[in-house]
């Protein structure tokens, strides 16, 4: 080889060496532990941010709740007619959170959410605000029942006032006390009123039926209560988290990060 073909062909070897991108490798032998929470959480964020789908599913969900409540309101009531619902995922977006989280490979934490709504800066569901507008014009009241905590409770007024949400005060929202089940708080509201709907991203948001039930149970009782959905039950997409995931663990939220990733991968249904 001459000295001008070496001129030629030595930088190239050079620049592919230097160039290259290596595969990452476990080094230690062992295989990389599975982040599968993590990593798909990433995915369920992205899609909630980004997915026109997501936001068509929302505005098909308070779609329906629109052509229902003008059917509600042409029917007679014993008591003074009221909807329930849920907050997070259903009226406030808290994907911002979720974001947070995955992109420093956590998953949900107590202390870092009491944070996060602090700020009271989650935006709204699409199809949110002028649904509960359009309903408390109508003459149905707004009981806004969630599983934050009663530390969490000026904030997430603000947070609900910042958008002008209609029953925005200290009457009409039902956080968490002793117990997660909402039942004891939709059973309160319904001493006083016909509560004509619910709306929510977790079955416990609808029915005790719901409140810690195994995935088995929970697809019995949507069977059961078929009708309802659409009618008196209208859901909102959450493909992130809530108790259709904890219901795979059995509840048990003292499990690692691989010990779910464990359990996710043996519930898939394959060929």
């Amino acid at each position: 080889m001459n000295w001008a073909m070496k001129k030629f062909i030595l930088p190239i070897i050079i620049c592919v060496s230097s160039c290259t991108i290596a595969p990452r490798i476990n080094v230690s032998g062992v295989p990389a532990p599975a982040n599968t929470v993590i990593d798909g959480k990433i995915y369920t964020t992205a899609y909630q941010q980004h997915a026109a789908e997501y936001r068509a599913l929302c505005l098909q969900a308070y779609n329906i709740a629109h052509l229902r409540v003008d059917e509600i309101e042409k029917e007679n009531t014993p008591k003074p007619k009221a909807l329930i619902t849920d907050i997070d995922e259903t009226v406030l977006n808290n994907s911002a959170y979720e974001a947070h989280q995955v992109l420093q490979g956590k998953d949900y934490e107590s202390i870092s959410w009491s944070e996060w709504t602090a700020k009271a800066d989650a935006d709204t569901i699409p199809g949110a605000y002028s649904f509960l507008k359009y309903a408390a014009a109508k003459g149905i009241e707004i009981f806004y029942v969630t599983n934050r905590n009663d530390a969490e409770k000026q904030a997430t007024l603000n947070n609900l006032k910042k958008f002008n949400l209609p029953f925005a005060d200290n009457d009409h929202i039902f956080l968490r006390t002793t117990s997660s089940s909402k039942e004891e708080r939709r059973k309160n509201i319904e001493a006083t009123h016909s509560v004509v709907m619910l709306l929510g991203d977790n079955l416990a948001d609808f029915n005790f039926l719901f409140d810690v039930k195994n995935a088995e149970h929970r697809m019995q009782n949507v069977n059961a209560l078929a009708n309802e959905f659409g009618e008196r039950f209208i859901v909102l997409p959450n493909v992130t988290y809530g108790d259709w995931e904890y219901s795979l663990y059995h509840f048990n939220y003292s499990l690692t990060q691989q010990q779910k990733d464990s359990v996710l991968r043996a519930s898939l249904i394959s060929y």
